[in-house]
């Protein structure tokens, strides 16, 4: 999933970016609200992450503005202002959640799973195709009950393509999703990554999983698996958004479009908790 944030502090956006990235998320950083309106003009997001603090235009502005143009992304807003008044207008100008800064980075997740829930972009906790099962709450994967040893990033292009069973995915769609804006479009990198992933799931199957269709892209499985692993990936959803029914969040679909006072330091990588 590929997620656009937008905050002005370096340190902040760095340390941010950093640990989304390890949970296989694709991030885009602006540090203006004209680079942000740019970047969501041009790009797919599934979801925005929006500052409040930020050079002209600010996040309520930005946010107005993405949602008068028919993005209905969910957008998480940040800011170190506190008031009612301004969680108010965030959520007016069209924000589906809103974070006080100093915020716990685990906090940050949870909210950031809980709108892709409600937007039905969440990833479920166990995805199988045939013999492969990914479990994307620990980012690993297992085929006939053998652990696969994966990077980050080869696990992330693997739970789109398992997401996508049965369809086959092209090059551009791939990028948008698993790659940021530093991608280079005229590299052979999604080949080599597909070709290290048929190594480590197929070299040593009778059946192979992963099928490139020349001229247009890469499918995992086949088309009659597709429906199985949508069945089961709606059963896993169902539960884990089961909690949440009846709180009176908002539930929208999303249209595509081509389209901190904070502490920094704080942020530990690897202990219990993060704070931004």
């Amino acid at each position: 999933m590929r997620i656009l944030l937008v905050e002005d502090d370096p340190r902040i956006a760095n340390f941010v970016a950093k640990g989304l990235r390890e949970q296989a998320y694709a991030v885009d950083v602006a540090a203006t609200g004209e680079d942000a309106l740019y970047q969501a003009s041009i790009n797919t997001y599934d979801l925005a992450i929006l500052d409040v603090m930020i050079p002209a235009p600010d996040g309520f502005e930005v946010c107005r503005r993405l949602r008068k143009s028919g993005l209905l992304l969910p957008i998480l807003m940040l800011t170190a202002r506190d008031a009612t008044d301004d969680r108010v207008h965030g959520l007016d100008t069209g924000a589906d959640d809103y974070l006080t800064k100093p915020f716990e980075f685990r906090e940050l997740l949870a909210r950031l799973r809980a709108l892709l829930r409600r937007s039905g972009e969440l990833r479920p906790h166990r995805i199988a195709v045939e013999d492969l099962v990914l479990d994307t709450a620990a980012q690993a994967a297992a085929r006939g009950g053998r652990q696969i040893p994966l990077t980050t990033k080869e696990y992330a292009l693997l739970e789109y393509l398992a997401r996508n069973a049965g369809r086959v995915v092209g090059r551009e769609e791939i990028s948008e999703h698993v790659w940021d804006e530093t991608f280079d479009p005229f590299t052979n990198t999604i080949e080599v990554y597909v070709n290290r992933l048929r190594r480590k799931i197929d070299e040593r199957a009778a059946k192979p999983l992963i099928h490139t269709r020349r001229g247009a892209g890469y499918m995992l499985g086949s088309p009659e698996t597709n429906s199985a692993t949508a069945a089961g990936a709606a059963r896993d959803e169902a539960e884990a958004g089961g909690a949440e029914r009846g709180s009176g969040w908002r539930s929208e679909s999303r249209k595509r479009t081509a389209t901190t006072s904070a502490n920094p330091a704080a942020i530990r990588r690897g202990a219990g908790k993060k704070h931004v």
